[in-house]
């Protein structure tokens, strides 16, 4: 007799052959694992996954955007995928932007521990790193269900000791929605953020966000250059200051506005009484040639001052790229790809083996630079030769 274990919900099955469905998650038979092959590492999840997404991700170790990648190099007349818009410019300059940010390493003084814990939006997280809004891994080799992937991001990001925040695309319409539909599966734990559908629409999906009892919700701002949506009877749009201020207004719970990247519309945004802004150039899929999100945070940090919560994602691969984003101004720092990857690997447990490990090495980071804690980890910790 075999044991299996359901990598979405955990449950163990005894059985010869391998299951074709979860009896208590309805997962299928792609996320049923062999206990005997149950990844114990992040690269063993890598691996997991690379098979899965064969043609669409190589799953390599440092992931870039640069023209040798599969995601880019046969990307041309093809849908993106995970790779860049055009020439990925945009998504290399996120990488290269945090890569440029360089640590002063401090190894005098009092030994400690550091402590990585934080409060996002009102919530204790273990540490802040949250699973970005990302969507359509459905759409890759079919190597897992919608709503299992955002199931499992979530599951896996509460194990982790985080909460992790769920997307939006062109398949997903207000009565068939994976992201409510995973939200609702984990009790409402997590963070739903809508492309910028019509007023109306968005309306619709925040009241049964609250329902649910959702912890924020929030609007992909920049999800307005997604033509795929229109090709598919849901068009996107640009937001007014009034769109914003309407909506705000609407919600009961704290709105996250995503996708900006100039210091002028964040202050916009907060006058529309946002409560996060997220900084984001929607990790280079929607307009090539963007500076990287590392050049923009400090400027919109200067701009908003301390007064207002700021996330930022695009390029982060490792503990110390969150160190970095945290030192330029950050309060939160999101991952998608990875996330992506973790999920297709091994479900629930790919995606808590993953954050465990970013938390990790973001300890590694904090203890070289002096960083006792999250609120330490400011510009101080940062080589400045000027």
């Amino acid at each position: 007799m075999n044991q299996w274990s359901c990598s979405v919900c955990h449950e163990i099955l005894n059985d010869e052959e391998k299951p074709g469905i979860c009896p208590v998650c309805n997962a299928d038979d792609r996320m049923i694992i062999n206990t005997k092959q149950l990844p114990q590492t992040v690269e063993q999840v890598r691996d997991m996954a690379r098979k899965k997404l064969k043609g669409i991700c190589a799953a390599y170790p440092f992931c870039d955007g640069n023209s040798d990648k599969i995601c880019q190099r046969e990307a041309y007349g093809k849908p993106i995928g995970l790779g860049g818009v055009g020439q990925g410019r945009s998504f290399k300059a996120n990488v290269q932007s945090l890569a440029e940010v360089e640590f002063n390493m401090s190894v005098l003084g009092e030994h400690f521990e550091p402590d990585t814990s934080c409060s996002f939006l009102g919530m204790d997280l273990d540490f802040p790193v949250l699973a970005s809004s990302t969507a359509g891994a459905q759409k890759y080799n079919d190597a897992i269900d919608e709503t299992l992937f955002c199931t499992s991001v979530l599951r896996g990001a509460k194990e982790a000791g985080t909460i992790g925040l769920r997307g939006d695309t062109w398949f997903y319409t207000p009565d068939d929605n994976p992201c409510l539909k995973a939200m609702e599966a984990c009790n409402g734990y997590g963070i739903p953020i809508f492309k910028p559908r019509s007023q109306d629409v968005l309306k619709s999906l925040i009241e049964k966000a609250q329902t649910i009892g959702c912890k924020a919700v929030g609007v992909d701002l920049d999800g307005c250059g997604s033509t795929i949506m229109a090709k598919h009877g849901h068009p996107v749009f640009k937001k007014s200051s009034k769109d914003i201020e309407e909506l705000v207004k609407f919600a009961e719970l704290p709105f996250i506005a995503k996708g900006i990247m100039i210091p002028r519309e964040a202050r916009i945004c907060v006058d529309a009484g946002v409560a996060v802004i997220a900084v984001s150039n929607h990790g280079g899929r929607v307009l090539d040639s963007t500076p990287g999100v590392a050049t923009m945070l400090p400027l919109i940090r200067k701009e908003l001052g301390d007064s207002i919560t700021i996330t930022a994602d695009g390029g982060v691969r490792t503990g110390y790229d969150v160190l970095k984003m945290l030192a330029l101004g950050a309060d939160a720092v999101l991952l998608g790809r990875d996330i992506i990857r973790a999920s297709v690997g091994a479900g629930t447990l790919g995606v808590k083996l993953h954050l465990e490990h970013i938390r990790k090495t973001l300890k590694k980071a904090m203890f070289m630079t002096g960083a006792k804690n999250i609120k330490m980890a400011d510009s101080s910790i940062l080589f400045n030769n000027n």
